[in-house]
């Protein structure tokens, strides 16, 4: 069975990294954006980042940050991932990450819906002007920056993305694997990124959720 990565977003406590850790996330994430009540300083994600084993990879959310705040925040985090997750364009975002040597995750938001009549968000040519990216992570359009909380129609997407995608907005224990499902043969691979579905409030984790969610993710089965 394909094991499907997941990454826990939006984590600002000592405690909720260490259940991350031992309920078994690929990686984690830090949202360094000021306005997002799950923001955390460079200094702080960098202590947070400590606590990661090898092979647990510390993930940094930028939205329209400048090119010295990344570098900075990025100095503090070694071998972090950066995500672009506001208006950057595809060559601001290769340039950064270039001159980083880090891999790098562009946020596509997609609307909840596409009206009648209306284009639906053209994720095939998205991806083709962020070709450079290591994977796009698809989220849901909502009026802030920093993450949705919310689902979008999984269904509408293409079925043959040329990129590796990660599954985000709005998962939670209960849906996920209805969202693996739907999603994982659309794009080059899978993964899935939940924040807000394992929380008991905004910023702070719910340990019982975390591994209710791994457990959901690991025990979905795909047909081959």
């Amino acid at each position: 069975m394909t094991q499907i990565p997941i990454k826990i977003c939006g984590l600002t406590r000592a405690q909720d990294v260490t259940a991350a850790v031992q309920a078994g996330a690929n990686a984690v994430g830090f949202v360094l954006y000021a306005p997002s009540p799950r923001h955390v300083t460079p200094e702080q994600a960098a202590e947070l980042a400590k606590l990661l084993p090898a092979f647990v990879s510390p993930v940094l959310l930028f939205v329209n940050a400048t090119e010295a705040e990344i570098t900075h925040a990025a100095a503090l985090v070694p071998g972090a991932w950066l995500q672009f997750h506001g208006d950057e364009t595809p060559d601001f975002c290769q340039k950064v990450a270039q001159k980083l040597g880090r891999r790098w995750l562009r946020a596509a938001r997609i609307p909840k819906e596409t009206p009648q009549g209306a284009a639906a968000f053209d994720l095939v040519n998205y991806a083709l002007n962020y070709k450079q990216a290591d994977a796009l992570l698809l989220d849901t359009l909502v009026d802030a920056y920093g993450g949705s909380g919310s689902t979008f129609n999984w269904s509408q997407l293409p079925t043959n993305v040329n990129a590796h995608l990660v599954l985000s907005g709005g998962l939670t224990p209960a849906n996920v694997a209805d969202g693996i499902r739907a999603v994982h043969s659309r794009g080059l691979s899978l993964a899935v990124d939940v924040s807000s579905g394992v929380e008991s409030a905004k910023g702070i984790k719910d340990h019982d959720k975390i591994r209710a969610f791994v457990a959901a993710v690991r025990s979905t089965s795909l047909a081959s």
